[in-house]
């Protein structure tokens, strides 16, 4: 007969050098790098409260595992209390191996116990503790069956990986023992136990199956005070959830179960222990056979009893439970596994040639987490769920944190469920409802404070631009005189032909009137728009930006004969291109009069045509390529269109809301627009909304006695209450110096994210045109030639590829690729990127020269 041994001294050396190599290696602190192998069955066991037979379950299902055919279970307690009179992994251990030999299957079990790390109380507590030992642990490990040379035909291996002495909350224990240990820490611990127990001894592969038993209820805390359901999230494993057979159960099991819905979380199964309620049905009856409900029966009240008859009696349970598990996690590969193929199908992708886009290259997405996305790959056949940075911040629009992802997200998750649950959706005219008020509220505190008293609520930036033109031209129309009846809204018998003035390199929206006020470009070519006619005056605008170590300010062909000889063109900071200081230059007055004859050369060749608006994307134009205008350029033709009345429209769709490090664009710019556009960031990036905010002179003119003088565009959806409830959170999240780290105590400025020496070294590549660096942007121009340039390239391809490899999820536009974090995202995130595109371009250049088609 095989002996238990316990020990609470060095174990066995094979044992105890994995447990070596588990204890001695840095903790990471962020949970970047956690590539999760998903090829085998792994569930996190919930309960719906205490005492309601986590880990009944949890060895029930062991055993049904282990004991049918050789198997390989590893059982993950990452907190336990209580310690060392109370232990579940000992418990599994202890139950498993008299189960086992009492059904005496026809091949041999090895079980082991570990405990890994504890707190002092707690190690105390166990025999023989020294005091002198470096990583004081206890190791357990029984055989059963099999000789001393034969080949293990089972394996349980069961780890505690943190202990406290007293049986209370993890987060009071820490307070009371000290271990303190961080989410990220833990995760990272957890994560290395997962790949422990996958093979015997003689190195064949088996069946294996985890499972993570959590501490107390779904919500309780962690060791941080973290609540739990937050701090595995990122891990995202399926679930099941041990409900309440008591009285009052019902109610507590659908709360947990809605609280891991909410969080994102699949729920394969619930399963509960019967206390005479009936309880299942009216969970049953909820669930609307969403997920299977399995019961259990009474557990004998006797603490002498050693449960094999209830195990024998439960046995049928454990069985479909762990064929329903089975069936749930083949089903989630076999989807993840399919869906790239599934999508080339069926999809039709926004800004891609499908030619172009090989199955391999599809990113498969399993969730997202803050800034990461879970991406399935298959790396030497194993089923992975690999994190990859989210560098285009999902074109623009995310705004969540690795660090505050668990409270933002969620918090944008449950205020989005209220406001549905309240409100579902109402028409927005002539009604007002919370959401859209407090949202309204906020944004004109923010990016409109000081000059816009109006909102004006669509659904995209395109659409907020078409809605900005149609204020911009009425206005136009009555500081103008052009006559309006305004008892029928028709116009005199003239004819007015209305263009915009704005700059080369534009990008304003795919709508039509939107396309229209920006210039000639890849996205208005005739294969794209063939109505398009350009209805505008398009300047060609300086650049800025930084090359060989130093900001650049390089002007287009036209200033060439016009700008003053002795103007400083290069800068050591970026702010002195923003110092208002600038506007009593010579350059200053260069711009003004190339502006004036611009306009006025315009007004000669087209006597019947008025520029009735200017738009601008104020500082960066996004799109268009990351270029960064000069910014006494755009002042100064904001300066020369107030005086000829022409009214200013600022489209801070992609500017907006911190992106370029203040809330908006135009304090950055130093003026105001008289309307202007807001989307993406917006709602913190979970739901469509835009805005077109407004000065009260504008909206007066769209008064009048009859309807038809109103303005009359809308959506079906304006201002829905769950993008107003979620732009009202996000902007006040990305505002507050308690939730973004990076504001500044005052509150006006975001800090800088990106190690500015790090992007001058980057800009003096040989294989790098120009970078330019500011707020959550960082964008790099490779140095291309022909074709290899330009929004069509496909000279990075291969770099992109690689980058995604590397864990960074990047969308070039052309040759110009670009990180962009989130307002809240650390330094040290963005920073860790940078350095490996870094070395990325270093590489790409050195090795292919031209660069790889």
């Amino acid at each position: 007969m095989a002996s238990l041994l316990f020990r609470h001294r060095r174990s066995p050396a094979s044992s105890l050098h994995l447990l070596r190599l588990l204890l001695q290696r840095p903790i990471s602190s962020s949970s970047a790098s956690l590539d999760v192998d998903v090829s085998h069955p792994t569930y996190v066991v919930w309960g719906a409260n205490t005492g309601v037979g986590k880990t009944l379950v949890s060895a029930g299902l062991a055993f049904s595992v282990i004991s049918r055919s050789p198997s390989s279970f590893l059982y993950l307690k990452p907190l336990q209390t209580g310690f060392p009179i109370d232990s579940d992994s000992r418990f599994l251990v202890s139950k498993i191996t008299s189960l086992f030999r009492s059904a005496s299957p026809p091949f041999p079990l090895l079980a082991s116990h570990h405990a890994l790390r504890a707190s002092l109380p707690a190690a105390r507590a166990l025999p023989g503790f020294n005091e002198q030992s470096d990583s004081p642990c206890c190791y357990e490990e029984t055989k059963i069956g099999g000789g001393d040379g034969e080949e293990v035909g089972s394996r349980l291996v069961c780890k505690t990986l943190y202990a406290w002495n007293e049986p209370i909350s993890p987060h009071l224990a820490v307070e009371r023992e000290g271990m303190a240990i961080g989410d990220s820490d833990l995760r990272e611990m957890l994560h290395r136990c997962l790949g422990f127990g996958g093979v015997n001894d003689l190195g064949k592969e088996m069946s294996v199956w985890r499972v993570i038993e959590t501490a107390g209820g779904v919500a309780s805390p962690g060791p941080s005070g973290t609540l739990q359901c937050d701090l595995y999230r990122p891990l995202r494993f399926p679930a099941v959830l041990i409900g309440d057979g008591r009285l009052g159960g019902i109610s507590t099991t659908i709360s947990a179960y809605e609280c891991l819905k909410l969080r994102g979380y699949d729920v394969a199964a619930i399963v509960l222990v019967d206390q005479g309620l009936a309880n299942e049905a009216a969970l049953l009856s909820y669930l609307r056979n969403r997920v299977h409900v399995f019961v259990l029966p009474p557990i004998p009240h006797d603490p002498l009893d050693d449960l094999k008859d209830w195990f024998c009696e439960s046995g049928n349970v454990f069985d479909s439970l762990k064929e329903t598990m089975i069936l749930a996690h083949s089903k989630r590969i076999e989807r993840l596994q399919d869906m790239a193929r599934k999508a080339g199908d069926i999809f039709w992708w926004p800004f891609t040639q499908h030619q172009l886009v090989p199955l391999e290259t599809v990113t498969v997405i399993d969730s997202r987490c803050g800034e990461n996305f879970a991406v399935h790959k298959v790396c030497d056949k194993l089923d992975m769920i690999v994190p990859q940075f989210d560098a285009c911040a999902s074109w623009w629009t995310q705004g969540p944190d690795a660090t505050f992802q668990v409270f933002f997200q969620i918090e944008l998750a449950r205020e989005m469920g209220y406001s549905a649950a309240r409100y579902g959706h109402v028409m927005f005219p002539e009604n007002v409802y919370e959401p859209a008020l407090r949202c309204a509220e906020l944004l004109l505190e923010g990016v409109g404070e000081g000059w816009a008293s109006r909102a004006y609520y669509s659904d995209n930036g395109s659409t907020a631009v078409e809605i900005a033109l149609k204020m911009a031209f009425r206005k136009f129309s009555f500081d103008h005189g052009i006559a309006v009846d305004s008892d029928n809204g028709i116009v005199d018998d003239r004819c007015y032909d209305f263009k915009v003035l704005a700059l080369n390199g534009s990008y304003h929206g795919d709508t039509l009137g939107a396309m229209e006020a920006q210039a000639p470009s890849s996205y208005t070519s005739f294969h794209q728009q063939p109505w398009y006619s350009g209805r505008g005056l398009f300047l060609d605008p300086p650049m800025i930006f930084i090359s060989d170590g130093v900001w650049n300010l390089s002007f287009p062909d036209a200033f060439l004969s016009h700008q003053p000889k002795d103007e400083k063109i290069r800068f050591h900071l970026r702010d002195e291109l923003f110092c208002q200081t600038r506007d009593c230059s010579a350059l200053a007055k260069c711009y003004s009069a190339y502006i004036s004859r611009q306009l006025s050369q315009f007004s000669d060749n087209c006597p019947s045509t008025y520029i009735a608006a200017l738009i601008i994307e104020p500082v960066v134009q996004g799109a268009g390529g990351m270029q960064m205008i000069d910014p006494l350029f755009q002042r100064t033709l904001v300066s020369e269109c107030r005086a000829r009345r022409i009214p200013v429209i600022f489209d801070e769709v992609f500017t907006g809301f911190w992106r370029l490090g203040r809330e908006s664009a135009a304090e950055l710019l130093g003026c105001s627009p008289d309307v202007a556009c807001f989307a993406k960031l917006m709602t913190g990036g979970v739901l469509p909304l835009a805005v077109t905010l407004t000065t009260e002179a504008v909206f007066e003119v769209f008064k009048g006695g009859s309807k038809l003088m109103a303005l009359l565009h809308g959506h079906s959806y304006s201002a829905h209450a769950m993008g107003c409830t979620a732009a009202s959170k996000a902007i006040q999240w990305f505002k507050n110096p308690c939730t973004n780290i990076n504001i500044e105590p005052e509150g006006r400025k975001m800090k800088e994210l990106w190690d500015m020496q790090l992007v001058l070294q980057l800009s003096s590549l040989n294989g790098v045109s120009r970078v330019i660096a500011i707020g959550t942007l960082c964008a790099i121009e490779l140095r291309a030639s022909g074709s290899d340039v330009g929004y069509a390239s496909l000279y990075a391809s291969s770099l992109v590829q690689q980058l995604r490899k590397d864990g960074i999820y990047m969308r070039p536009l052309g040759n110009v690729l670009y990180l962009m974090c989130g307002p809240c995202t650390s330094p040290d995130i963005c920073n860790q990127h940078l350095r490996n595109v870094y070395q990325r371009i270093s590489e790409f250049k050195q090795s292919s020269g031209k660069g790889i088609r």
